[in-house]
């Protein structure tokens, strides 16, 4: 405990599910944070159990991205580090996410918009804050859509796919100002979203896949997380970690 002492860090999208439990871990771990989630109210929430600050945002919105950075660095008095877990799946959106056969353009825009350059853009504001603080850290949330080839969501994979570029050239540019950057790319987990949108039937199958006795949790994530957004991390940058239960291997 205590390996991020003194670490303030910004939490997008942590009303529920991952984004919650990272944000409990960070607190357990010593780290100040400020939470924002599109679910004002259910952040808020969380942001109250943990003592913590908290602001409403959306991932397609630029200037709600702006201000949801301002909010966060004026509640913690400066940012050391952000993660980004906040995506667009909603049923209406990923849902509509079919082949290309019978793709919507307006479903691809509204992916790209909130899962990819959300994310860009959220870095964007972040990023002199880190450097005013002479180093920081940033975790995007990936997915193991990007390299499945899977029949349908084929913009959300092109989104995840871009987020790993998107990291790439974060911690390329901006390694010399001690800024690091890394993806995760979850397996199948299991969480209150993840039930509404998958049937146990397809649970099930996912498991007969996986070497290990069970399917992910949120805590799994959040603490690949906290480890790269703690300092036993810091030579690590412009990587994606699978943690997936072994249910697909990746050099």
């Amino acid at each position: 405990m205590g390996k991020l002492k003194g670490k303030r860090i910004l939490v997008a999208g942590s009303a529920r599910n991952i984004g919650a439990k990272t944000a409990q871990r960070l607190v357990e771990e010593g780290a100040q944070v400020f939470l924002g989630d599109i679910d004002g109210e259910k952040v808020k929430a969380v942001a109250d159990q943990l003592g913590a600050g908290s602001q409403q945002f959306d991932l397609a919105d630029k200037d709600s991205l702006e201000n949801l950075v301002s909010a966060a660095v004026k509640h913690l008095g400066g940012l050391d580090g952000i993660a980004n877990i906040a995506a667009d799946i909603s049923p209406g959106t990923i849902g509509n996410d079919v082949d290309l056969l019978g793709m919507d353009t307006a479903i691809w825009e509204k992916t790209l918009n909130s899962n990819l350059i959300g994310y860009a853009l959220l870095i964007k504001h972040a990023l002199p804050h880190l450097i005013e603080s002479g180093s920081g850290s940033i975790v995007n949330i990936s997915s193991g859509s990007y390299f499945g080839g899977e029949p349908t969501r084929p913009a959300y994979a092109a989104a995840k796919a871009g987020v790993n570029t998107l990291t790439r050239h974060v911690a390329s540019r901006w390694g010399k100002d001690n800024i690091r950057c890394n993806a995760i790319s979850p397996g199948m987990i299991v969480t209150e979203t993840a039930g509404d949108l998958v049937s146990e039937e397809y649970m099930s199958k996912i498991l007969r896949g996986v070497p290990l006795p069970r399917l992910g949790e949120s805590k799994d994530i959040a603490n690949g997380i906290v480890f790269f957004l703690s300092d036993e991390a810091e030579w690590i940058t412009g990587q994606v970690l699978s943690i997936n239960g072994g249910s697909a291997f990746r050099d």
